[in-house]
């Protein structure tokens, strides 16, 4: 940011020109170069991942869901997570999917022994009140059964 100072000579107004250079973060600097750089900080993991909780219902079963997503990207992209009860072979862990007007996770189960699938699609469409209204289902198929996931509920 560029200031000028006005200089008056012999009754005569001339307008002389005098720079000073603030930076973003309001700090006078020499240069217009400096002025407009880029601050080099760096940015800390914080701001890269956010845990939010969903619960998926369907009739009688709900999903405990922790998903962790990246807030800087839109749609989120889904960078982990676990599904934590409700489900058989809990606890499963989220290995991708994104967050936005529609909503997928892929998870895979990492609980115990036993008939239960190997992987899980959650699929959804958002809706108001927030939510995500849609289908699951198993070992590749995302449409086996409906469900609403909602929010920290």
């Amino acid at each position: 940011m560029a200031t000028a100072a006005q200089k008056k000579k012999g009754g005569t107004t001339a307008v002389r020109k005098e720079h000073r250079f603030i930076n973003p973060q309001g700090a006078e600097v020499k240069t217009r170069d400096e002025a407009f750089a880029s601050p080099q900080t760096e940015v800390p993991a914080e701001a890269l991942e956010v845990t939010n909780t969903l619960a998926l219902h369907n009739g009688a079963v709900t999903f405990a869901i922790e998903v962790t997503y990246n807030p800087n990207t839109y749609p989120h992209v889904v960078t982990g997570g676990r599904i934590t009860c409700g489900i058989c072979g809990a606890p499963w862990e989220i290995t991708g999917g994104s967050i936005g007007q529609q909503l997928r996770l892929d998870a895979k189960r990492t609980g115990g022994q036993g008939s239960c699938a190997d992987t899980l699609v959650i699929v959804g469409e958002y809706q108001n009140p927030p939510a995500y209204r849609g289908t699951y289902g198993f070992d590749g198929a995302a449409s086996s059964f409906r469900h609403t996931t909602r929010f920290g509920v």
